[in-house]
């Protein structure tokens, strides 16, 4: 059933604000009832469903976060280059730099084991963490079940929230407790800002203590983080990306990808199709920072600032950080910072 607020009722029905509120209240506990029987056939037990179900109400608030979003929207008009340093600017400041730093020294510890376990470099784990919560400092204050309760009921993205609000009730048959699944208004929580079906899938207990805990335990969200990023392909040993210079004879349009990626297509066409680093040697462009790399391996080209500005080579673990968040600018972020923590 879809949401309706309380000014659409009034205009399509000509209901008091109780009477809409009433109605949408009826709604949602018949969706509530519909979806009791499917959370029991994908293994949610009755006590907790029981304990939890009669507990909820819908969120207005959630809602309206949710129509707020773009759905799909371009971010700019066609040809329109949104600029990347104003983002940076904000997303990669001197005081996170420096409690990055703090935080890497701090886990140090854990940090390494986990780089040994994963391959994944202990300041890209440190940088994920800064740029989800701030290392911390603000995970989100929605409680989950109520708001993926509220979004499932809603409808417009129901068979992603359904599953995330059965597998939040899945992590309270773990015994996770309800007052700690707390988290953004679309589910994520945690340190990290797992969804409920990505820490069932993913989370580790990085301090030995027998607890995935995401939610107190930095130790477990970076080894969390860590196992995450291998399961999206993480390569040891790969750099993510090389600062480059790109000389202004480079033919744009003879690199440019012709693949329409099935996910994020907008995100992956702002990037090159993928050459040998020998063959973008051998089209001038000149690599102004970072370790060698070997002429086979494969990288894709972004200018995320348009021409003249820094340029990138990307290689396959910056795919890997945009699994997580599927954003040129965020991984592009998560990779600098994680720079900046760990040199």
């Amino acid at each position: 059933m879809k949401w309706l607020g309380i000014g659409a009722a009034l205009a399509l029905g000509g209901l008091s604000p109780s009477s809409a509120q009433d109605s949408t209240d009826s709604g949602f506990q018949s969706y509530l009832v519909g979806f009791r029987s499917r959370a029991l056939a994908a293994g949610v037990s009755g006590r907790t469903l029981d304990q939890v179900l009669p507990t909820l109400t819908p969120n207005p608030r959630v809602v309206e976060l949710d129509q707020a979003q773009p759905g799909g929207s371009p971010m700019a008009a066609p040809g329109r280059i949104q600029p990347f340093q104003p983002y940076y600017a904000k997303h990669v400041t001197p005081d996170l730099i420096a409690r990055g730093r703090a935080a890497y020294a701090q886990q140090r510890g854990h940090l390494s084991r986990f780089e040994r376990e994963t391959g994944v470099p202990e300041g890209v784990m440190v940088a994920i963490w800064g740029q989800e919560t701030s290392y911390g400092g603000y995970t989100g204050d929605f409680d989950l079940a109520r708001s993926l309760a509220t979004l499932a009921y809603e409808g417009r993205r129901r068979q992603l929230f359904e599953p995330e609000l059965i597998a939040t009730l899945k992590l309270i048959d773990k015994g996770i407790p309800r007052y700690q699944l707390k988290g953004s208004w679309a589910g994520a929580t945690g340190y990290p800002q797992f969804l409920p079906s990505v820490y069932l899938r993913v989370a580790r207990d990085g301090d030995g203590d027998g607890r995935a805990d995401i939610w107190n335990s930095p130790a477990d969200a970076l080894a969390s983080i860590g196992n995450y990023l291998v399961n999206a392909g993480w390569k040891a040993g790969e750099p993510w990306a090389l600062p480059v210079v790109v000389p202004a004879s480079l033919d744009r349009a003879a690199v440019a990808t012709h693949l329409n990626s099935p996910r994020c297509p907008r995100v992956h066409a702002r990037q090159s199709r993928w050459l040998t680093m020998r063959e973008w040697r051998g089209l001038g462009i000149v690599q102004a920072g970072g370790r060698g790399v070997s002429d086979d391996a494969m990288a894709t080209l972004i200018e995320p600032d348009g021409l003249g500005a820094q340029a990138y080579l990307t290689f396959g673990n910056y795919r890997a950080i945009l699994d997580y968040n599927c954003s040129n600018f965020y991984a592009l972020s998560v990779g600098l910072l994680s720079d900046a923590v760990a040199g």
